[in-house]
């Protein structure tokens, strides 16, 4: 017989961890297992191991609101936020309830429960929880380069780096201008012979900090707990400020970001041929600089930056258009990852396949005609935790209601009108998986929106009744495992 649960949870990273913790502190009681592909805990925090990979969001936003961040870098590296992650978990008493090494495949949903069919066998909930984030683990984004199989060097992908990987005083060509690149490129300059970073276009880059000053000096007076929902409050502020300044005043802001990058940089040519981008600032992700590393390292004759299009791969590193040839030993594809709706789980409801993008989200945490199920997506202006907790809330909420009115089922129905894409970037990544992902609609509770201020007061008070049919079918008895 199939191990039954109340809840099931997809993924033991950042979301599913904040999941399983919200779940136990809010309904005592509930049974739920977390169900993780890989062997160890920490989702893309354990799958991403190139040199200097860290958060391009503040830690004390990207950290739990029950948790305070105790590292002294808000840029924090990966591993760090790793350990965090994986202490989280076993101070939470969450560990016994991971299930390791078991990939979800798919989920049906009939009878008034779900069927999950995974690698290690077969599971039984109530509610379905999918905290998987959005990557492909599986794959990035790679281009079809011309002439790959000549080179006569090292190719790699950052999101499978070579253990042995070996490029000291080498030259080093990254592919790529988004948060990957940036963050290899300053790493990778400290002991390689010379990187440059071979970009078709220019990407928006802003300074910040790798500490926060405000932090360091609140950690010498108030305790922990207090320090960081200070500091947590004051960065949302001036995150989400600065973000409708953007979108409010792009001018303006473009005319800030150049003046912090000439700071550290100090050379305007250089900047407007290969950090001006034609776009407007947030219509992709700025990618955070911290403490200019990137500017420094550029500075310092280390790193370098080319603006060009890539003709082919050539045996001694790259042709691009105009002739010219980057020399190198090692070529970084850092040409953006892949986007995977729902961890790549294939839902089926009443034996009718669900094809997420076809559906509507419903704000933003279930799709329009699954029942018994939500799935947990982070902002694209803010940290991904922050509503990734909210949506945690929600779940716990509409739990709630239904045990308090017996209900078995609770299924969003989509209201007719307009649909818009649920993220809103025009990044590359994110517009090539667009017809992959849900829609949003153009009234409330279908919109998705990118403001946390906002959301933060609403959400808690959301009526989880609207545009939700609620049953009351008898469900099957199922053997749950407490």
């Amino acid at each position: 017989m199939a191990e039954h649960f109340d809840v099931l949870i997809i993924g033991a990273g950042l979301s599913g961890i904040g999941a399983a913790w919200r779940l136990q502190q809010e309904r005592p009681g509930t049974t739920y297992a977390i169900l993780e592909a890989r062997s160890a805990i920490g989702g893309t925090w354990d799958l991403f191991r190139y040199p200097g990979v860290r958060s391009d969001s503040d830690m004390f936003t990207l950290s739990y609101p029950f948790r305070p961040w105790r590292g002294e870098k808000s840029m924090a590296p990966g591993d760090a936020i790793r350990t965090y992650i994986r202490e989280t978990a076993e101070d939470g008493g969450i560990m016994p309830h991971i299930r390791f090494g078991t990939k979800v495949q798919t989920a049906a949903w009939a009878d008034g429960h779900w069927t999950v069919t995974t690698s290690q066998g077969t599971f039984t909930c109530r509610f379905l929880y999918a905290c998987a984030g959005y990557y492909d683990y599986a794959q990035g984004y790679q281009p079809d380069f011309p002439g790959i199989d000549d080179f006569g060097g090292t190719f790699v992908h950052p999101q499978f780096w070579p253990e042995d990987l070996d490029y000291a005083g080498k030259r080093v060509v990254v592919i790529g201008s988004g948060a990957t690149a940036v963050t290899l490129v300053p790493a990778m300059a400290t002991t390689a012979g010379h990187v440059t970073m071979l970009q078709r276009s220019p990407t928006y880059m802003t300074v910040l900090p790798e500490r926060d000053a405000v932090a360091d000096n609140l950690r010498r007076w108030l305790p922990a707990r207090a320090a960081h929902k200070v500091v947590r409050a004051k960065n949302i502020v001036l995150s989400q400020g600065f973000y409708q300044l953007a979108r409010r005043r792009p001018e303006r802001v473009k005319a800030l970001l150049r003046r912090f990058a000439l700071h550290h940089l100090d050379d305007p040519a250089y900047l407007d041929e290969h950090f001006t981008p034609a776009y407007q600032p947030w219509d992709q992700r700025l990618c955070v600089v911290p403490s200019g590393d990137l500017f420094q390292a550029i500075k310092a004759g280390s790193a370098s930056v080319v603006t060009a299009h890539i003709d082919r791969i050539v045996p001694e590193g790259v042709r691009l258009t105009d002739g010219r040839v980057l020399e190198a030993d090692v070529i970084v594809s850092a040409t953006g990852l892949s986007l995977l709706p729902i961890g790549g789980v294939q839902l089926t409801v009443d034996g009718k396949a669900v094809d997420p993008g076809r559906s509507v989200a419903y704000r933003g945490v279930m799709l329009s005609g699954v029942p018994n199920f939500a799935y947990c997506i982070g902002y694209t202006n803010a940290s991904w935790t922050l509503r990734a907790d909210l949506s945690h809330r929600y779940v716990c909420r509409l739990l709630a209601y239904m045990d308090k009115h017996h209900y078995t089922a609770a299924t969003p129905q989509e209201k007719p009108g307009p649909r818009r894409p649920l993220l809103d970037l025009t990044s590359g990544y994110v517009q090539r998986a667009l017809d992959r992902f849900p829609s949003q609609g153009d009234r409330d509770p279908w919109t998705v929106r990118q403001n946390y201020l906002l959301d933060a007061l609403t959400t808690p008070r959301a009526d989880v009744r609207r545009d939700m049919t609620f049953s009351r079918t008898p469900a099957p008895v199922l053997e749950e495992i407490r």
